[in-house]
């Protein structure tokens, strides 16, 4: 059934943060306030938002390391508000979503308003604040599409998550359980898990222990069927090491581009490596994603991360929030237009 569209669009006034040129670093980075008008096009939504992420692609975008990313610009991927032009049926839902081209290629969600294509604002939890739902957005969707390519997790696999503690091990922990696999993660340096899990976590510190030679001793010898690499080349050796029998390993991230390869290994465990780039989703493909993962939300199984009250900043204090994603920061960067 096709929804009824307005004959009459809204227009407004947006307050949008912008981006003129690439800077050097994130403390060289100068933002500006600009008010631009909003109108939807056909087959669009205009959203009045409530919070919006900050995420380290979009500090990496803002000081030059993604060759595509267009300037002037206003960033951001993830968001969450309140339809206010749309088809008919749209009107006054409250939604949140992402993508992999806003904030980059077109302007994006750290502003006060937002027209994005109307299948790529998905349904908002009720139970879900504003803040928490604006936080959803890419690690979640890193993990589910690592998931989705690599073969969900089954009950009784056992799932190895490198980088257990950042937020997108944390997401995929959080799915892993939520389908019944086993989950192992690893740290750097000794720390408990941090995050939310439908089940318990084994956690291996990589400063004290062989990671592969671990995971065996806890998966009976087998090894892990999917491991998560968050970290990428770091743990690469580990990782590959510790999967058992046609494992999977999913790749999202680099330090260094080359590592050693063992084919032999590779092909006679019958492994299979995946890699994921978020950024090449549509935010219509980036919807279809989080669509997938809103029953776990409602249901409880699937937590979003706690924002903490410090961690959010008014639109006019957002070279603030970048210079602390760019700094690490360990609590998910939030931005709120009013």
């Amino acid at each position: 059934m096709v929804s009824a569209e307005r004959s009459s669009r809204l227009a407004v006034e947006a307050r949008c943060v912008r981006l003129i040129a690439k800077a050097a670093d994130a403390a060289s980075l100068a933002p500006a306030i600009e008010r631009r008008t909003l109108l939807r096009g056909d087959g669009e939504v205009l959203i009045e938002l409530k919070a919006a992420a900050v995420n380290p692609s979009d500090v990496k975008a803002a000081t030059g390391l993604m060759a595509y990313a267009v300037f002037p610009r206003t960033p951001g991927r993830d968001y969450a508000g309140v339809v206010i032009d749309g088809p008919s049926d749209m009107i006054g839902r409250e939604v949140f979503g992402s993508s992999g081209d806003l904030g980059i290629r077109r302007d994006g969600t750290h502003a006060t308003h937002l027209v994005v294509e109307t299948d790529a604002a998905v349904d908002k939890p009720a139970t879900i604040s504003w803040e928490e739902a604006a936080g959803i957005g890419v690690p979640f969707v890193t993990a589910m599409e690592g998931f989705r390519r690599a073969g969900t997790p089954k009950a009784g696999e056992a799932v190895l998550v490198m980088g257990v503690n950042g937020k997108v091990g944390q997401a995929a922990v959080q799915i892993a359980t939520w389908q019944g696999a086993r989950v192992i993660g690893v740290v750097r340096k000794a720390e408990p898990y941090e995050g939310h899990a439908t089940a318990a976590v084994d956690v291996i510190d990589a400063s004290a222990h062989d990671v592969a030679a671990r995971v065996r001793e806890l998966t009976d010898g087998r090894g892990a069927d999917i491991v998560f690499n968050t970290v990428g080349d770091p743990y690469f050796q580990a990782a590959h090491k510790s999967l058992a029998l046609r494992g999977r390993q999913i790749l999202i991230a680099a330090v260094h581009r080359i590592v050693q390869f063992d084919i032999l290994e590779f092909y006679r465990g019958q492994h299979t490596y995946v890699g994921i780039d978020t950024l090449a989703l549509s935010s219509v493909a980036t919807g279809d994603v989080l669509r997938e993962l809103a029953p776990g939300f409602a249901g409880g199984h699937l937590k979003p991360f706690a924002i903490n009250p410090a961690a959010i900043y008014p639109l006019e204090d957002a070279k603030r929030a970048y210079v602390s994603v760019a700094g690490s920061a360990r609590d998910r960067v939030i931005l709120r237009p009013a």
